[in-house]
């Protein structure tokens, strides 16, 4: 039997930079559940690029690096901006929610039910990034107005 599947590919890819990128992949891994892609080291304790996935999203981070301007919420002392990943159901959502509360995430939005359909929560890593994660899944719209 033949079958066909149709796949989306990715083609906004979230950029991260941390004071402490290896301590980060760690977090991000034990506290989320991202797997590791690839993880490219630098000089000493530094990352030149990694990649990790969760939901079939990739992102990508790396060290803060003198050479540019990339900096991390932490040192900037406060938000600078978040990210949201898109779930198929309220239980995986859940789950993260609850795998995240046990890794001793700050949440900074509790699980929650919105007006627009989501089933969500937010969390700040320990670096400042804030993560939101839920079922809403916005569309863009390829017609113009």
């Amino acid at each position: 039997m033949n079958t066909t599947q149709t796949q989306t590919l990715q083609s906004i890819y979230p950029v991260f930079r941390y004071d402490d990128a290896l301590a980060a992949i760690a977090w991000l891994k034990s506290a989320l559940g991202f797997e590791e892609q690839v993880v490219y080291r630098g000089e000493g304790e530094t990352v030149a690029h990694a990649q990790l996935s969760l939901a079939g999203n990739l992102i990508m981070l790396g060290s803060v690096r003198p050479d540019t301007n990339g900096k991390s919420p932490q040192t900037l002392g406060g938000f600078t901006g978040g990210i949201y990943i898109a779930f198929a159901t309220p239980a995986e959502v859940d789950g993260l929610y609850a795998r995240a509360k046990a890794a001793g995430a700050q949440i900074v939005r509790e699980l929650n039910d919105t007006d627009y359909g989501s089933h969500e929560f937010g969390l700040r890593d320990p670096e400042g990034y804030e993560w939101g994660f839920g079922t809403y899944r916005p569309q863009a719209s390829d017609a113009p107005e």
